[in-house]
This record gives structure tokens, sequence and C-alpha cells, in this order.
């Protein structure tokens, strides 16, 4: 008889299996309508969140309190978030013409409403991956909380440790704590968190606001406080679905909008007829690639491209960066802010009829006699980035094909071989939790990018369901087997669906469409201190951004 051998598990395989529990579980719960986070129906979303172990949530998954990770999240929540009993999850149902002011998360755009002081409502205008992120998120900070609780309450009647007692008094003032004061209360709050003083020292300005520097203290205390009155008082927190996002998720009505608003200014530009580009980026990278150094040579002498870039993206620079985007508008540019679609992804249209190339950064560009339109959207999140692009190349009014002679995409990523700032060039993006893949012909290469003081990177790219639901293990299989992948983003794969159903099988834009993905690394997962939590990029983002762009556009405008 032959021995049955004990086969188990690697932790890759472990991890993936927990990624496909928490995809299918927040599947279920939207259509259940409702849940607890803490309850026993979200049993099996911090189960599997806590078998994940996420790289960017740091220690979930020890005693003490994440602070890098909390600090993360908090950034991509709306204010008040964590003193909220009740979240409920809306489409655009109308609240913009309310009494109530939007609240935007300063590293997320979605808009946010206070309905009152246990209610908060978050619009949710992007798709399913908007939801798999706040629902992450909104898990990993309940789960902190309970730590909190757990370090407190002394008992099941309530009550609780001076540390506490402390923090709460520290929390009652009104006005800016003094230096004593704020030090005393980061003394009590370092020992409820299980963190040294100066690592609570360290984090504590991050979590501030001008209206609100103190807000550190604040956040904890309201975590601590619904964990308290979870177990104490029974009072769980609810997180819901509105019936009419129940009803609209899928159906790409806000891309719809999107695209019928793009679309319906082409026509009234005349425009429509004319061979368009489509390139994802952000709002400010191809303006300045094509008009900011001339305008701005005289200003900053003797001083690279880039070093100008560089004094763009600074956060005091809105006088210079006002002087480029005039001089923009009166050469053939259209700003189309997002304001009716809620897809939250503006718009910029050129019209390269209208600009005088010998003023420009481009004098030899090389233009056939239909002269190229330019399309930059902003980035989209996640499988929006299907809906969006799937609209935008369906026929105007069903009958008028577009000519999209080039989609082209330069996002953040997070690199699994270098560092920040780093450039990776895919030809071919994986999605992942399926065997889904997309190959493609990618008119960049890496060859184009060297000599620029710039690691490159050229091969497959994995497309994830979050970013922040990878971790070390499941990462290094995907880098280190066959599949040698060199990083890891969020849109890529939905890009290129939408792309090939299209031109291939809708044959809605020519078949001969071409493709141009290039990333820059935001971050490292698999190296510690190096992942999305440890930080922003800084100005070393500012010339990868530029690069990318600028070689972009060559190829645009014929340039050899």
């Amino acid at each position: 008889m032959k021995e049955t051998k004990n086969i188990s598990r690697s932790r890759a395989q472990d991890s993936s299996a927990a990624i496909e529990k928490m995809y299918i579980t927040m599947r279920h719960l939207f259509n259940r309508g409702f849940y607890k986070p803490m309850g026993i129906s979200g049993d099996t979303l911090r189960e599997a969140l806590l078998a994940l172990r996420p790289e960017i949530y740091g220690s979930i998954a020890d005693e003490k309190v994440e602070l890098n990770g909390l600090l993360y999240v908090i950034e991509r929540l709306p204010v008040g978030i964590e003193e909220c009993r009740f979240i409920n999850l809306t489409s655009d149902e109308g609240y913009s013409k309310s009494h109530f002011k939007a609240i935007v998360p300063p590293k997320r755009r979605r808009n946010c409403y206070r309905i009152d002081e246990e209610q908060m409502n978050v619009e949710i205008t992007r798709g399913r991956s908007d939801i798999y992120d706040i629902l992450t998120h909104l898990t990993f900070i309940f789960i902190e909380s309970h730590k909190i609780k757990n370090r407190v309450l002394l008992d099941d009647v309530g009550e609780v440790s001076r540390d506490w007692v402390k923090l709460e008094a520290a929390v009652s003032q009104i006005k800016k704590l003094p230096l004593i004061e704020k030090e005393k209360a980061i003394s009590h709050a370092a020992n409820i968190l299980g963190r040294t003083f100066d690592e609570v020292l360290g984090i504590y300005d991050s979590f501030g606001t001008e209206t609100e520097p103190d807000r550190f203290l604040h956040v904890i205390y309201w975590l601590g406080k619904l964990a308290i009155e979870e177990v104490v008082d029974n009072n769980k927190r609810t997180i819901t679905f509105s019936p009419i996002l129940r009803e609209r998720l899928g159906h790409h009505i806000h891309g719809e909008v999107w695209a019928n608003n793009i679309k319906e200014v082409l026509k009234a530009n005349q425009l429509l007829d004319r061979p368009l580009h489509v390139i994802s980026a952000n709002m400010h990278s191809v303006m300045n690639s094509i008009f900011a150094t001339p305008i701005l040579k005289t200003k900053f002498k003797d001083k690279s491209d880039f070093f100008i870039y560089e004094e763009l993206s600074k956060s005091g620079a809105n006088e210079l960066r006002n002087q480029i985007e005039a001089v923009a508008l009166k050469q053939g540019m259209i700003s189309l802010p997002d304001t009716t679609s809620g897809t939250n992804i503006d718009v910029q249209i050129f019209d390269t009829a209208k600009i005088d190339w010998s003023k420009t950064s481009f004098p030899t560009a090389n233009l056939e006699e239909k002269k190229p339109v330019l399309i930059v959207m902003d980035y989209a999140f996640g499988e929006q980035a299907y809906e969006t692009i799937d609209e935008l190349l369906k026929p105007y009014k069903k009958d008028t094909l577009l000519n999209v002679k080039s989609v082209s995409i330069m996002g953040k990523a997070g690199i699994l071989e270098g560092g920040k700032g780093d450039i990776m060039i895919p030809n071919a993006h994986i999605n992942e939790g399926t065997a889904d893949n997309y190959f493609f012909e990618n008119e960049l290469t890496a060859e184009m990018f060297e000599g620029n003081d710039i690691a490159i990177y050229a091969g497959p790219m994995v497309t994830v369901l979050g970013t922040s639901l990878q971790n070390r293990d499941l990462l290094k299989f995907f880098h280190e087997s066959t599949w040698a992948v060199i990083g890891l983003e969020m849109e890529g794969s939905y890009y290129q669906k939408a792309i090939q159903s299209a031109s291939k099988i809708r044959k809605s834009v020519p078949q001969d469409i071409k493709v141009r993905y290039a990333y820059y690394a935001s971050d490292n997962p698999l190296e510690t201190g190096s992942t999305l939590a440890s930080g922003g990029l800084g100005t070393s983002g500012v010339k990868p951004t530029y690069l990318i762009t600028i070689k972009i556009l060559e190829q645009i405008f014929n340039i050899k």
C-alpha cells in the first residue's frame, strides 16, 4: 500500500489563499448589505488579514499597535471616521447638493460626509477596488483599536487603566497642548500602544493638521473608546452598503458619464475625427514637459530641465504652475476637471494644431497633416481603469468610431528588485488571484531610458487587488519563480483588457493601436522600511515621472 505524504502549504500559498478569501468575503458582505467588522460577520475578514499580515500593516499580528501602518491608513480615510460607529458606503446620491460639507482624505480622492456624531458616509464612485481598499483599511484600524482596548480595559464592567484616564484628560483639552503636557500625554499613549516614547514622538506630528496639531492623541483615544464600548456596552461598529450603491456597482455608470463628457467636448471643438492619443498620467507632467522649459529658462539660467520640473513640483510653486497653465490654455489645452461624473478623474485635452512648437520643448515635432489630439487623464484606481478606458474607446453615439492611435500609461508601482524612483517597463500584466494574463508589445523599451542615472527593469508585472493586501512571501514567489515579476501595480491588466476588447474584438478603435506602459517605483515592499507606509517619494519621483512622460511624447510627436 502506498504511503500518503503529508502535504503542507508554503507561506506564499497561505497568503494567496488569504487574499482570495478576503476577496470573496468582501463581495459576500457587499451583497449582504451590512456587517459588523468586530462581530461574527467580520470574523473571516479579520482572520484572513491576520493570516496574510501585509507588509504595509507592519506589526498587525503583534500585541503592540502599528504606528506607520496607522498613519498610512488614516491619511486615506476621512477626518473623524475614528469617532463614527456607523460607516455607510454609498454611491453618488446627491450629498454634494446638501448642506453637508465634503471631507476629502489627503491621500485618496473620495468624497465623504459626516452625517451626525455617529455616522460617516463614504462615496464609492471608483468601482470595486475602492470597496476592497476601504474595507481592508477599516478592518486594520478596528483590529488596532481592540489592541488599545486590551491594554487599557481592566475588567468587563469598564474599569480602565490610569494611562487611559490621563489620555482622556489630554484629549478633552480644546487648545493646543503646551510642550510639557504634550510630552506627558505621549508618555501615557506610549504605554497604551506598547511603543517607546521615542517611537510615538517621532510620528506624532505626522498625524497633526493645522487646526488639530494633537490629532494623534484624538485618533488613539477614539479608536480605543469605541472598542471599549463594543465590549462593555455591546455597541458594535457597523458598516453598511447603500441600496443604490449595490444596484449601480459594476454597471459603468460613472465611467459612461465621464467618457461622454470628453467626447462631447471633442465634438464641440471639431476634434472627433483627428488622431487621438490617450495618456494616463497626472495633471502636470504632460503640460510641463511641453511648455515649462521655454517659459522658465530665463528664470532658471544654466539649470537642467529636471531642475525646473522639481521646482514646479514643490508645494509653494503655485505661481509658476499658473504661469505655465495660462500659456497652455492659450495654445489649445482644454481643462476638464471632473465635477459631474463622480469618477474623480480630471482630464486635459491638447489640440496640437494650436501649439507653437518653436516655443516648446519639442521644436522638432514631426506631426502628420492631421494633427494629433492628446487626451490626458488623471490616474484611475484599480478596476476603475477598465470602466473608464472601456467607455472612452466606445464609439461616439454608437456610430462614430474614434481614431485612437495609442494608449499610454505612466504610473506608480511597487518594485521587487531595486528601489524608490527606479523605472519598470512591463511586457505583460498578470492578474493576481486569477489565471488571467495579458501579453503585449510595449512601444517603450528599457534601452530608451538608459544613460539617465536611473535603474531600469523590464519584465512582467502583477496587477494586485490592493497594495495593502501584499506580503513578502507572496511577492517573493512572484519575483523568484518563473513568473519573474519585476513589480506590482493596480490598474495595468484592467487597461489592457479594455484596450484588447475594443481593438481586437469590438473593433471600435484601430486594430493596430499602440500601447505604452512605464512605471516608476514608489516603494519596495520586499525591503524593510521601504514600503508605502514608510513615507512618500519626495522629489525623487520627479525625474522618472518626467523622463517617462517625455519618452511617451517623443513617440507621439515622431521625434527620433
